[in-house]
């Protein structure tokens, strides 16, 4: 089996697992103040993990939860069994399983499922983007006033952090037509690649979140760089994404508090 196609049978596996278990019981776990893991994160990851150790043994695995290994392989997984699982637990119908795949630090493979709307979204190097088969592309927006855009908050906003996010997301508040919080980065990085958001950043994402989602924009004509507009790196603490007709735009309020 080629990585594409098991990448895509273990992301609607996920999701029907997903799907089976919104609205039941489940047993939360804290990570965190906020940040949650229920026994549906662990049997979706159980689950792909067990089928990347199957046809690809000799691969690293990058999971949220820790079920990977990392041996330094030429080859990286990038998991996120449940994406949004505070949505999940409560039964808020917004969440994804997301998998990259990395071959000697760069992203050559991305897929990200949302059993909701039963949309899988699709991006190898260089063959661009997909919804359900169909080529994505980003939005012709080209001014930061008529943008709709999307953030998130780290779980570390009830903790004191000085840089949570809030001061920018007032800043871009008064700056475009309006902001969205969903609390699934891997779908919001999806609804850039696929024009329905205009631009979207956020801060301290760990690589699980946004390693699919940044190649699907790529792949689909977007921008992709740290909040200074460098190249991004999906190990460190910021990304900002757009269409790339607003993108300095968007640099130049996130440098206003700076």
């Amino acid at each position: 089996m080629n990585y594409l196609d098991l990448a895509i049978e273990m992301a609607k596996e996920a999701g029907r697992i997903q799907l089976e278990g919104l609205g039941k019981v489940h047993n939360v776990e804290y990570k965190g103040v906020t940040n949650i893991v229920t026994e549906v994160d662990k049997k979706c990851e159980a689950m792909i993990v067990s089928r990347i150790n199957k046809e690809f043994p000799s691969h690293d695995i990058l999971a949220e939860e820790g079920g990977g290994r990392m041996s330094k392989a030429e080859w990286r997984w990038i998991i996120d069994p449940l994406d949004g699982t505070v949505n999940y637990a409560h039964t808020y119908p917004l969440f994804a399983t997301s998998i990259a795949l990395e071959h000697n630090g760069e992203v050559v493979m991305g897929v990200v499922f949302e059993p909701n709307r039963n949309e899988l979204y699709i991006a190898e190097k260089g063959s661009g983007s997909t919804r359900n088969g169909v080529k994505i592309q980003v939005s012709k927006t080209d001014e930061l006033q008529k943008a709709l855009l999307d953030t998130g908050f780290a779980y570390n906003v009830h903790e004191g952090e000085k840089n949570n996010n809030v001061n920018h997301f007032i800043n871009f508040l008064l700056k475009c037509r309006a902001v969205r919080r969903d609390g699934v980065a891997a779908v919001d990085l999806c609804y850039v690649a696929c024009g329905r958001f205009d631009g979207f950043w956020e801060l301290y994402l760990n690589p699980w979140d946004i390693a699919a989602g940044q190649l699907i924009i790529s792949e689909a004509g977007g921008r992709v760089t740290k909040f200074d507009g460098s190249p991004l790196d999906i190990y460190g603490p910021d990304i900002l994404v757009s269409n790339g007709k607003i993108h300095d735009q968007m640099i130049e309020v996130l440098c206003q508090n700076r």
